[in-house]
């Protein structure tokens, strides 16, 4: 080799050997820099000091070229390693974060409730690239109840309101209402957080607008930019329930992150799913269903609480979850099933408006026992067109798809009719007295033993039954007097007494 080959050859070689070096100090420095920023651009100096790794989330990682983390075995890590969000820091966030720690059972209880739903939200916000952050939303809305229920009707664990659930295709009817499915619901909620973030670019405004309304939020953006104010989350002029909204998800986040600094016993959660979903292709009792899977009742109703009625109907609810272990034990189970039929329970539609009663003696059924398992109060008719669950024979068939998806329950107060004796005026007649009470002339001459034309002298007695309503509205425009009972009661009315409810009264005819 010649000379000048060989010099040249040497200078390549040490030059390839200096940009080696630069490259591992490049490596080496950035995880330990205590002034690197995170995926929402936060500044970590103060959290991880010199000597202390800063976790990287996975997309920090894909976009630096580092290998992808391994999975962790605890789903509270995966949960940390998703953080994404801008941090709130406030006066707000401290408050929280002492009513949390004064209160570890509480986050005990409210965390142990989480394990059967978190690893599915979190799965949900991964595949959307949705911060993790949001997995810990229901802790603030319901306390991880999927039965949670407002005083302003909002219902599941993501807290939807009656209106805002049918826009966002949760079905509301007698057999099932889908706030509180877990699938369909947390489905839902984060189809309406992308769409408040892709409304107001920041997670923040987002919540607010979760908790206090798209427009509502607008309208206070609008505000402050008319008045040459910022409108960030805490500039805005807002509700103290939205005011307090994102300190409250900010100090649970905090908790998540570093329990160990608020006297907090996180449970442990394996980032493994929790449950699994099994087909269903006929009604089934939920009682049956439980039993199948051999899973407590309770336990069945936590993975299945949108079904709040006796039976689950196949076209309507086509999957129930049960615990990942107990799925093929229910499979096995209901293919080996030959007790009779898997549903003891049906659907049932009035076919006119009518009474509980008449209702009961028509399906077999106790009066008692049809209010109790439909919910149906006292004194309260059953409009035409209503779904009840009824006892279901042999010969039934499965609820349609139709009736599984649409059914209601719509009712109307009964009207008590009450028997009254009032006085004739002068030129008093049959018409006359029906006119004047809005009843039909032919009801007022049966009830008289007269003709429809008939007249009245002044001062006879003339028998009417008035509803209640029409009653209590004559008291109010009439002088009164005293009955011999000690009853008031307008000076006209001599006599009244109570009939039974939406009938026809009329008087026996002598034979």
């Amino acid at each position: 080799m010649k000379l000048h080959q060989f010099i040249g050859l040497a200078a390549l070689l040490w030059l390839t050997g200096c940009a080696n070096m630069a490259n591992k100090t490049d490596k080496t420095a950035d995880p330990l820099s205590t002034s690197s920023t995170s995926s929402a651009g936060q500044a970590h100096t103060a959290e991880y000091p010199m000597g202390r790794l800063r976790p990287i989330t996975a997309a920090e990682a894909s976009s630096r070229g580092v290998a992808q983390l391994s999975p962790p075995a605890d789903l509270w890590e995966r949960i940390r390693r998703g953080f994404a969000m801008p941090d709130l820091e406030s006066d707000l966030v401290v408050d929280r974060e002492q009513w949390y720690a004064t209160r570890p059972d509480y986050i005990l209880r409210m965390t142990e409730r989480s394990k059967k739903y978190l690893f599915h939200i979190v799965e949900e916000l991964e595949r959307r690239d949705m911060p993790t952050e949001l997995a810990l939303l229901p802790y603030i809305e319901s306390a991880f109840n999927p039965q949670a229920v407002s005083s302003a009707k909002a219902a599941g664990m993501w807290q939807f309101m009656p209106a805002t659930g049918n826009y966002f295709e949760l079905r509301q009817n007698v057999f099932r209402d889908d706030r509180r499915d877990v699938l369909a619901s947390t489905r839902a909620a984060l189809d309406y957080l992308q769409k408040l973030h892709d409304m107001f670019g920041d997670w923040q405004l987002a919540l607010a607008a979760y908790n206090w309304g798209e427009g509502s939020v607008g309208r206070a953006i609008a505000r402050n930019q008319k008045l040459g104010l910022p409108t960030g989350y805490a500039d805005l002029n807002m509700p103290a329930e939205t005011r307090m909204y994102v300190p409250k998800l900010q100090a649970v986040k905090n908790i998540v992150a570093h329990p160990e600094l608020f006297n907090a016993d996180l449970p442990l959660i394996e980032n493994h799913p929790y449950f699994q979903s099994v087909d269903i292709s006929r009604d089934i009792d939920v009682a049956l269903a439980a039993k199948l899977a051999d899973v407590s009742l309770e336990d069945f109703k936590a993975l299945n609480p949108s079904a709040h009625r006796l039976v689950i109907l196949a076209a309507g609810t086509p999957q129930i979850l049960l615990p990942w272990d107990n799925a093929n034990v229910f499979r096995r189970n209901l293919e080996a099933y030959s007790q009779g039929q898997y549903a003891s329970w049906t659907a049932w539609t009035a076919p006119t408006t009518m009474s509980v009663s008449a209702i009961a003696q028509q399906v077999g059924m106790s009066e008692a026992d049809l209010r109790n398992i439909n919910n149906i109060p006292p004194r309260m008719l059953v409009k035409a067109g209503s779904a009840l669950v009824v006892p279901r024979s042999a010969k039934m068939d499965d609820v349609t798809g139709q009736v599984a998806d649409h059914a209601q329950l719509s009712l109307s107060p009964e009207i008590v009719n009450r028997k009254a004796v009032v006085k004739a005026g002068r030129k008093e007649t049959v018409a006359s007295i029906a006119a004047r009470y809005k009843l039909s002339v032919a009801s007022v001459a049966d009830w008289n033993n007269v003709k429809p034309g008939a007249a009245f002298k002044a001062g006879q007695a003339v028998t009417v039954y008035l509803p209640v309503t029409v009653r209590s509205a004559a008291q109010r425009t009439t002088n009164t007097a005293t009955t011999t009972t000690g009853r008031t009661t307008p000076a006209h009315i001599q006599k009244i007494s109570r009939k039974p409810s939406n009938t026809v009264v009329r008087k026996a005819r002598k034979k």
